[in-house]
């Protein structure tokens, strides 16, 4: 049988390191390259064609859910699995809506993260089961989520919610009417799922709008 062959994205080397020792411990299974950011592991996808690509969400440079759009960008069929602590649905959501696979957290066992290897090399999506009470739907293959769409405008006002500032100093910089901003803030909001700011915060930091700590 031909291993899996599995891409490593994750910026911090130990964590890389430990990952590949569990990975090439498996008999159906390798670890064929390695990348510390986002945009280096959509040049060696690119350039190795792995069946699997294990991204961290949490990247310089270019961050996990940017480095999924543009994977299935440039190899379409390629399988992506998300590895993360962020056991956040709207995390969940959007890395799945960018074509993800598979979504496994880091705190989980790492029989796990296996097992999504496992069932993304076979055509399947995996959630983990600390994420569902249907732990049955693990290895079912399951519809994507639609991603919600928003306006460009809707988009420019939510970075700036995220980066702080007030509806007042949004319309000054938009030159906009503070009633249209609400709007557009209210219309999001809708559209999106969105319970409070902290959830405007979580989005910018998947779209790349704010370096996460």
């Amino acid at each position: 049988m031909t291993p899996i062959r599995v891409l490593l994205a994750e910026d911090h080397e130990t964590v890389r390191h430990g990952l590949r020792l569990l990975i090439d411990a498996q008999d159906d299974m390798c670890v064929i390259a390695e990348a510390a950011d986002g945009g280096l592991a959509v040049e060696r996808a690119q350039a190795m064609r792995p069946d699997v690509v294990i991204l961290d969400v949490s990247m310089p440079e270019m961050n996990g859910l940017a480095a999924a759009r543009a994977l299935k960008h440039v190899v379409p069929g390629i399988s992506i699995i998300a590895l993360t602590r962020h056991d956040d649905q709207s995390y969940v959501h959007e890395l799945m809506a960018a074509g993800a696979s598979g979504y496994v957290l880091k705190q989980s066992p790492s029989v796990h993260l296996l097992q999504a290897i496992r069932a993304a090399a076979a055509g399947d999506r995996y959630l983990d089961p600390a994420l569902t009470e249907d732990r049955l739907r693990r290895t079912t293959l399951m519809p994507a989520p639609v991603k919600p769409v928003i306006t460009d405008r809707e988009q420019e006002v939510l970075k700036l919610v995220a980066i702080g500032h007030t509806n007042k100093e949004i319309a000054s910089q938009l030159n906009l009417s503070v009633k249209t901003v609400e709007v557009h803030k209210a219309n999001a909001t809708r559209k999106l799922g969105f319970k409070g700011r902290i959830d405007f915060v979580k989005y910018a930091v998947l779209q790349g709008w704010l370096r996460e700590s």
